[in-house]
């Protein structure tokens, strides 16, 4: 299977190049059988990584130890689930996944395209082929994934045990998944560059790739931090380490994106902007991948390969040029066609709303690769903490939510001081309430209590933007309230589907506060038989267990929590893990999760007498981060899905050509 597994790269990598480069003959000599003849080359190049990807992983479910990343990523006590999650364990397998799902994007590109874009898809078609260009042949000679061992292992050497866990079967194929979506809108950004049609089709076309790739990316970001908040046992979910910041940048500069889009679209403005931030936010993607493949800086997430960190900064740096050189090259043509007309307009907030992203991304940037300049200019890595991009981030963040619940409330091009406060009055008045109730009720912390505001404050204005929608439609048609609602969601659905995801924004935040500023620690050495307090929760410990898993050693405490006299059924158990392969257990805590608060509990060591030593969290609200995740990702789909007449028109239109 090594070497089906080989030759199938060394085909893609041909295929790569002739498709690449019939395209390339194509365009020159504007020729439809060379395009065509590459586009079929792209065609057969995502079968042939299709095929390559199922080799390896029929490789890893049938433990096939004879390929070297097998061996080194799976055992054949691991489950199906487990080996099946190994596949992208490494770099080898993430590498393939990441070319993988290029091709898969380009195929669907080329072969559905639209008819607004059809002159400029040779050109995405080349430059989504030139992106897989550069995996294909890291895949071939920098990172092989079908290396072969000589002699063949009877065993392997296991999944890390920090991957056994669910969450590595949907945070890395997520997150990649979002990273690659956003290869389609620079594709075509470079498009419309290379073509001038820079007018606003090529947003128009892209702007569902931009909601996928976004909406995934989301997904793996969230579902990275759930999985921390369960595995690693420190008490939290986002730790400012350098790869989880490589995966918040692109999503800060795509979201940034997103909102800015809106302007062209409107009012023909911000051309310049919104191309420099799909390139930005495309090599953010790239440098997400490179911080967690290179081993540059360490992390908890990161695999140590310098050789193939050099590649990638070669790439990277090439790709910046020639984008760069491109965007310059065609400033004239990317004229504004109308200007800002007053500070008081819907402009204007989402100007600002971009200028807070940008800023929080190169924070967050110079933060996290302050260590290697550092390193370059005294020759010490000097590392850069939370309390950095804490003292940072909070105020913008803040900021942020404000402007979600500003922008829906002013109107475009220009708003006046009085329909400013007509629209203002029932949100602000209900935030001020709540401000005030909330300080009574002893919230006093600054962030906390301006947090926690500013969520009711979008709230109250999401909520007035629905009924003001909904008082209008029955108004002019006069349908019943349920009615009216159902429709005008249903027909208007990048909208609402937009102050949905908004709320979803609104109920992270919500957990993100109430976690930050009211978490509990404390820690305990007890022996068995006594109690334990934090809160309203007593635990108590009785004592310490063992049991076995395959080649898993298990050392588990018991503890029965009690609160407010109210004693659970059942025991909370925090474990350690003795893996055959790791020197060190690994921490498996416990926890016992509610909307209001989780009770988190780490056995960090224990004695022979079975005196053990625990640290005890109380993390409030964080189930509504993971709600809010849940929400999000219903109301990104709904907004992605066709409006039933556009969806009938796109039918019609299609049986019409056929």
């Amino acid at each position: 299977m090594n070497g089906l597994g080989t030759v199938l790269l060394t085909l893609g990598l041909l295929l790569n190049i002739y498709a690449l480069f019939a395209i390339l003959i194509g365009i020159r000599r504007d020729d439809r059988r060379f395009l065509e003849s590459g586009k079929g080359g792209l065609g057969a190049l995502a079968l042939v990584s299709t095929v390559a990807m199922g080799v390896l992983l029929y490789q890893f479910l049938t433990n096939d130890f004879s390929n070297n990343y097998v061996f080194n990523h799976s055992s054949s006590d691991l489950s199906a689930f487990y080996r099946f999650s190994a596949l992208w364990a490494g770099n080898e397998g993430s590498l393939l996944l990441w070319e993988w799902l290029v091709l898969v994007y380009a195929a669907i590109a080329a072969y559905f395209p639209h008819r607004e874009a059809e002159d400029m898809m040779p050109y995405v078609n080349a430059v989504l082929l030139a992106i897989s260009l550069f995996f294909m042949f890291v895949l071939n000679f920098v990172t092989l994934p079908f290396a072969t061992m000589s002699p063949v292992p009877a065993e392997g050497m296991g999944l890390n045990p920090l991957l056994q866990d669910p969450g590595m079967v949907i945070h890395p194929p997520t997150l990649y998944a979002g990273y690659v979506g956003f290869a389609v809108p620079f594709a075509f950004a470079i498009a419309a560059l290379f073509t001038r049609q820079l007018n606003d089709t090529w947003i128009k076309v892209t702007r569902r790739w931009t909601l996928w790739g976004w909406m995934l990316l989301s997904i793996g970001i969230i579902f990275g931090a759930q999985w921390a908040y369960v595995v690693l046992g420190w008490g939290g979910y986002w730790a400012w380490d350098p790869v989880e910041n490589a995966s918040l940048l692109p999503w800060l500069t795509g979201t940034a994106f997103l909102h800015s889009v809106m302007i062209q679209e409107r009012k023909g403005m911000l051309k310049v902007w919104n191309v420099m931030l799909i390139i930005v936010t495309f090599l953010l993607t790239v440098f997400g991948t490179f911080l967690s493949r290179s081993g540059v800086l360490a992390s908890v997430h990161a695999f140590s390969d310098t050789t193939l960190g050099m590649w990638f900064l070669v790439f990277m740096g090439t790709t910046l040029a020639a984008s760069l050189y491109l965007a310059f090259d065609r400033l004239p043509l990317l004229k504004e066609d109308n200007q800002f007309e007053s500070v008081l307009s819907k402009e204007s907030s989402f100007l600002l709303n971009n200028l807070l992203f940008v800023g929080s991304a190169f924070a967050v940037f110079w933060g996290t690769i302050f260590p290697l300049i550092s390193e370059a200019v005294r020759g010490v890595k000097v590392t850069v903490g939370p309390p950095f991009f804490n003292q940072v981030n909070v105020p913008i963040g803040l900021l942020l939510i404000f402007l979600i619940g500003i922008c829906p409330l002013i109107p475009w091009r220009k708003a006046t001081w009085r329909s400013l406060g007509e629209n203002f009055l029932y949100p602000f008045t209900a935030a001020l309430v709540f401000a005030v109730v909330a300080y009574v009720a002893g919230i006093r912390k600054t962030a906390a209590l301006l947090g926690f505001t500013s969520a009711v404050f979008v709230t109250a204005t999401i909520v007035l933007e629905f009924y003001r929608g909904v008082r209008a439609r029955r108004k002019m048609t006069g349908e019943s309230v349920l009615v009216a609602f159902n429709r005008l969601v249903l027909r208007n659905r990048r909208r609402y589907g937009g102050y949905l995801v908004h709320l979803a924004i609104v109920l992270m935040i919500i957990g993100i506060t109430g976690s930050s500023a009211y978490q509990v620690e404390k820690v305990y050495t007890v022996k068995p038989g006594q109690v334990m307090g934090i809160g309203n929760y007593q635990l108590r410990y009785d004592g310490l267990g063992e049991t076995a898993r395959g080649r898993v050693g298990i050392l588990y405490a018991d503890l029965v929590v009690t609160e407010k006299g109210y004693t659970y059924p059942g025991v909370l158990r925090a474990t350690k893990e003795f893996h055959p392969n790791m020197d060190q257990p690994t921490t498996r805590v416990g926890i016992k999760g509610g909307l209001k608060e989780d009770l988190f509990v780490i056995l960090n060591g224990w004695e022979k007498d079975m005196t053990a030593n625990f640290k005890i969290y109380v993390n409030p609200l964080v189930a509504w981060i993971w709600i809010g995740e849940y929400l999000l990702v219903a109301a990104t789909l709904f907004a992605i899905w066709p409006e039933r007449r556009r969806l009938g028109r796109t039918l019609r239109t299609s049986q019409a050509d056929d």
